[in-house]
């Protein structure tokens, strides 16, 4: 990464668009091995009735495509989406979160729901799912978070529930696998809380919100380097990186932009090096340093779109390309 040239290139031919007919939100990347990248878009239309698109894109012609045939309805806005981790795996499958878990399998003219998983034992109804993550080195297992302060972790071969916590004390916004039986979670409590699948009675509380009560939204948990994570507050223009081997003390906070963050995602292929996206229509890419100094921390480049972003995927499937989302628009930013 080139920052002194990362701007110009982006203002040319280095970022490519792709415009949907509805406002979007969730992305997610195939990690099936391919020459065009299948992208699944999902739309954000507060209603019923929405959509999951999936497009192809292309990286030699740095061109993105739709396929029809391979756009489906999907009740209320996914909360999110991810295709299965594994490149290896026979075909596509894809899992989206809202009223419920949903698998699909996506073939090559046509899209089959394989199941619709429903975590409350008493209602045929689910408690609306803020967020889930499938679990890079145990893929049966996706675990998700709640409204209703838990988070479950599911066995989707089996379609079945491994287990489920009380995980907060407020609705739970959003969880990020560690190791195969370790996984986070943030929620609107101000907390972030880390479990161990095989002491399912405790967790161990590593960072709360400065003012009480402050939500936090989102959590990445660094693939390269499980030591570290970051979390995003609500309102707030500042990404938290924590340590997990000294809890309660950020080691870092970024607070370069300048309206409220929305999104973060590690690189793919370096510990050192995180986006974040946000109102201020800005996606910045930050290097970690070793020490940070006393006045903060500067983005190693920046990206200016067209309207507030949404969201952003960075996937280990496209290290060189960065996914934002903002109105109707996805755009691929080459870093």
């Amino acid at each position: 990464m080139d920052t002194s040239t990362l701007e110009s290139q982006l203002r040319s031919d280095n970022f490519v668009t792709y415009e949907s007919p509805y406002t979007l939100y969730s992305m997610a990347i195939s990690s099936a091995a391919a020459s065009h990248r299948r992208i699944a878009l999902g739309s954000f239309v507060e209603e019923y009735a929405n959509r999951v698109d999936i497009v192809t894109f292309d990286e030699e012609t740095l061109s993105i495509k739709p396929i029809p045939n391979l756009s489906f309805d999907h009740p209320y806005p996914p909360t999110k989406l991810m295709f299965h981790p594994n490149p290896k795996v026979s075909g596509d499958i894809l899992a989206s979160s809202g009223d419920f878990l949903r698998l699909y399998g996506v073939r090559e003219n046509s899209v089959e729901q394989i199941s619709v998983l429903n975590n409350s034992k008493s209602s045929e109804f689910c408690a609306p799912l803020t967020s889930f993550d499938w679990n890079e080195v145990e893929p049966r297992r996706i675990g998700t978070s709640s409204i209703d302060t838990t988070c479950t972790i599911w066995d989707v071969e089996k379609g079945v529930v491994e287990t489920q916590l009380i995980a907060h004390d407020k609705e739970v916004h959003d969880i990020a696998w560690g190791e195969a039986g370790v996984f986070a979670s943030v929620s609107a409590d101000g907390s972030v809380r880390v479990f161990d699948l095989r002491d399912k009675e405790h967790s161990t509380i590593i960072y709360e919100s400065p003012q009480p009560d402050t939500p936090l939204l989102r959590l990445a948990w660094n693939k390269q380097d499980l030591r570290y994570m970051a979390t995003i507050l609500m309102d707030s223009n500042k990404i938290v990186i924590l340590d997990i081997r000294s809890p309660t003390m950020p080691v870092a906070e970024l607070e370069r932009h300048r309206g409220s963050v929305n999104a973060i995602a590690w690189a793919p292929a370096s510990w050192q090096h995180i986006c974040s996206a946000g109102d201020d229509s800005q996606a910045l890419i930050w290097e970690l340093p070793t020490v940070a100094g006393p006045n903060g921390i500067d983005p190693m480049s920046m990206y200016t779109a067209g309207a507030e972003i949404n969201q952003l995927q960075w996937s280990a499937a496209m290290p060189d390309w960065i996914a934002i989302a903002f109105t109707n628009k996805m755009q691929l930013l080459k870093v």
